[in-house]
Order: structure tokens, then C-alpha cells, then sequence
């Protein structure tokens, strides 16, 4: 699953930025930063939670949505470690993936070891502990070790990650091919994010192929005027 994700997502960049964006820079001259693009999510993640001591002060944090603000941070950490790989000469996938793959981190994560902090004040310090990871440019075993733990903060495990990074990977690509990028594309769809309308297909049919799911939100997209 490790590997497929990780193949998926090099598709993704290539598709999106164009082969050879691993140097930073888009097939349109775009600068690229990853590591922005983690840290900015992370902040989104950390807005799940009822932190303000000025509002909303009895609520709960909102766990649906931390969960899919996990799997947007995994796209982005995935490409800073491909990128980081490339930079180092070395472009095989495999081995990358079994790099991640042998790290104590992973293991437990993969066997579903580990518990999330109950206290969401100290679940919010987890996710400041990745990002500090991040901001010292860390490599890639320690990127992705604190990344598993920030996965845990929304009950994720490494096939319901899997599965809504792949369902989010289509998505996206969908994204894409419909002027996500020139900005024309409507990212609400009949009253709801198209985030919520493909979490609830992956509901429906936890089995569905991606090309089905790609049809899937094509069919429902046309419907909107």
C-alpha cells in the first residue's frame, strides 16, 4: 500500500507539474515548496480543534474533518520525500518504500500500534511537533514517523489512510482536468465540499476502483449547473 501510494502520488506531480518538478519548479515556471504546503495544512488541521479560548469554547474538535486534512498533509509529505530522494540521487520508488517501510514508525502504525493522545490540547501538540520536525528539515524517516502520528489524531490506520488518500488522489486528479488550476473549476457541488460528496461514495463502496470513482464524481459533476 506504502509503494502504491507513493507511485500514485510521483503520477500526480508529474501529471500536474510536469516530469522533473523534483527540482522545484513547475513545467509552467512555478516555484514549488512542499514543505509550505505541509505546515499551511497542518494549521488547517490544527483549525479542527476548539483551541480559541475566546470561542466556541464547548466544542468538540471535529474529527471527520481531521481526518481529511491528515490524508491533503500525506499528498504534501509524500512529494517532499520524493523530491528529497530525487535530490539524492536516487529515483526508485521501491526502495523508497521500503526505506519508510523498515522504520520502527511505520511498523506500528501498519499493525495499528500507537494511541492517540486523549487530552485534544495535547493531540494539537502532536501536530506542533511535526511541524517542528519539519522547520528543521527533517529526513525523510523522521518526517514521516511524526506524520503517523499525526494520522492517529483522526483514527486513521494504514488501510483507511490508503483508502482516502486514494479516493483524495482522484479527486484531485479530477481536480485537475476540470480547471482546477485556470479556476473555473466548482470545488461545491449541490450544497457540499466535493470533499464530502467523495468521502461518501468511499462510504458507500469501500471496494471501488479508482477509475469507477473518477465516473462517479464525473457523473454527479455534470449534474451541476
Amino acid at each position: 500500500m506504502l509503494e502504491t501510494m507513493l507511485r500514485l502520488q510521483q503520477k500526480l506531480n508529474d501529471e500536474t507539474n510536469g516530469p522533473g518538478w523534483e527540482s522545484g519548479i513547475t513545467n509552467r515556471g512555478k516555484r514549488i515548496d512542499w514543505r509550505r504546503c505541509i505546515w499551511l495544512e497542518a494549521a488547517e488541521l490544527v483549525e479542527s480543534y476548539p483551541w480559541k479560548h475566546w470561542k466556541n469554547i464547548a466544542a468538540e474538535p471535529d474529527y471527520d474533518n481531521i481526518r481529511i486534512e491528515a490524508v491533503d498533509i500525506w499528498h504534501f509529505v509524500m512529494s517532499e520525500v520524493l523530491r528529497l530522494n530525487a535530490m539524492q540521487g536516487d529515483g526508485d520508488i521501491a526502495a523508497l518504500a521500503r526505506r519508510i517501510a523498515s522504520t520502527e514508525a511505520f511498523q506500528d502504525f501498519s499493525s495499528g500500534g500507537g494511541e492517540k493522545p486523549s487530552d485534544p490540547y495535547e493531540q494539537i501538540e502532536t501536530v506542533e511537533s511535526f511541524v517542528a520536525a519539519l522547520f528543521a528539515q527533517a529526513p525523510v524517516e523522521e518526517l514521516t514517523a511524526r506524520f503517523f502520528d499525526v494520522a492517529r489524531l483522526g483514527d486513521l490506520d494504514l488501510p483507511s489512510l490508503y483508502q482516502l488518500y486514494v479516493g483524495k488522489n482522484i479527486l484531485n486528479r479530477f481536480r485537475q482536468d476540470h480547471g482546477y488550476k485556470e479556476g473555473s473549476y466548482q470545488k461545491v457541488w449541490n450544497g457540499e465540499e466535493d470533499n464530502v460528496v467523495m468521502q461518501r461514495l468511499l462510504e458507500q463502496n469501500p471496494s471501488i476502483e479508482p477509475e469507477v470513482l473518477y465516473r462517479k464524481l464525473e457523473d454527479t459533476y455534470s449534474t451541476l449547473s
